[in-house]
Order: structure tokens, then C-alpha cells, then sequence
């Protein structure tokens, strides 16, 4: 392993969810704690957790990640983890409130974005409130990035 991959497991991003910043705008993002086991949080030290296919949803109150992936710890004993659990996310209520009414007044989406460790070494998720994208807006976006991609390629040529 590379001393830089080293460095992000260890310092800070263990996944990201690169596939929800081409399906959806951000409108707000948040930062979450969550209700880890011992076995989970020993996994996510290894830096092999997936959150691409999950989301955040509402259920009595409380937000709750659904469908992420923390693989088991190979040396954990019967007392294991699930890897698909639902994980509970520790937030604010004014937090919870806001996440709550975009979803159920503006139909957006609880989408998490990353998870890494702070500088303390709690895992924490960041997540956004994002409305989903047409195929027209995301051509949009492929073609502005382009653009300014190509715009600063010919500023540092030219000048």
C-alpha cells in the first residue's frame, strides 16, 4: 500500500460517494455522527467500506443510513457485525428537522457523500440534501466542467 493511501485511511476518507455528485445537486450538506459497533469501526480503520448504493431516510424521528457497506473484521468472533445493517446517524433535532421537511415538503433526497475519520478519530458521514438531476442537466454540467478544464489548459499556456 502506497504511503499516500496509507495516509487517507488512516488521517481521513475511507469512501466516497463520487456516482451522487453526477445524479444529484447538493443544496446543503451536513456532517453525522454514527451508531458504530466495535467490529465496525475495527473494519473501517482497514478502509474497505462502500456507500455508493446507500441513502439516509426518516423513520420515527430519526435518520437512519440504509444499504451501506462496512465489511465484517476478519479477526471479530461470533459477535460480528451485519455488513448491510440500517445505521442510526446522530444529528441535531433543529439538523434532523431540516433534513426531515426537505424530504417530505420538497421531495428531496438524504444522500451521503462521504465518511472518513476527523481529526479526533470518530467516523463521521457527510450528508447532503439534494434534489435528483434530469440526463439534460448532467449533460449540462459534463460540458461546463469541460469547459473550464479546457479554459485554465490554455490560461497556463498562454500565460
Amino acid at each position: 500500500m502506497s504511503p499516500r493511501k496509507k495516509e487517507s485511511v488512516n488521517g481521513k476518507l475511507i469512501a466516497d460517494n463520487r456516482k451522487a455528485r453526477h445524479n444529484y445537486e447538493f443544496l446543503d450538506t451536513l456532517e453525522a455522527g454514527l451508531v458504530l459497533t466495535g467490529t465496525e469501526v475495527k473494519s473501517l480503520r482497514n478502509g474497505k467500506a462502500n456507500i455508493a448504493e446507500s441513502y439516509a431516510t426518516e423513520e420515527d424521528g430519526e435518520i437512519w443510513l440504509i444499504n451501506s457497506y462496512i465489511p465484517e473484521y476478519l479477526e471479530g468472533n461470533r459477535n460480528n457485525h451485519n455488513p448491510r445493517r440500517r445505521r442510526k446517524l446522530l444529528l441535531h433535532k433543529k439538523q434532523m428537522s431540516k433534513l426531515i421537511g426537505g424530504v417530505q415538503r420538497e421531495g428531496m433526497t438524504i444522500v451521503p457523500n462521504r465518511l472518513y475519520f476527523n481529526d479526533r478519530g470518530i467516523a463521521k458521514l457527510q450528508i447532503a440534501l439534494a434534489k435528483g438531476r434530469q440526463a439534460h442537466d448532467k449533460r449540462q454540467v459534463v460540458k461546463q466542467r469541460d469547459w473550464q478544464r479546457e479554459k485554465s489548459r490554455l490560461l497556463r499556456e498562454k500565460g
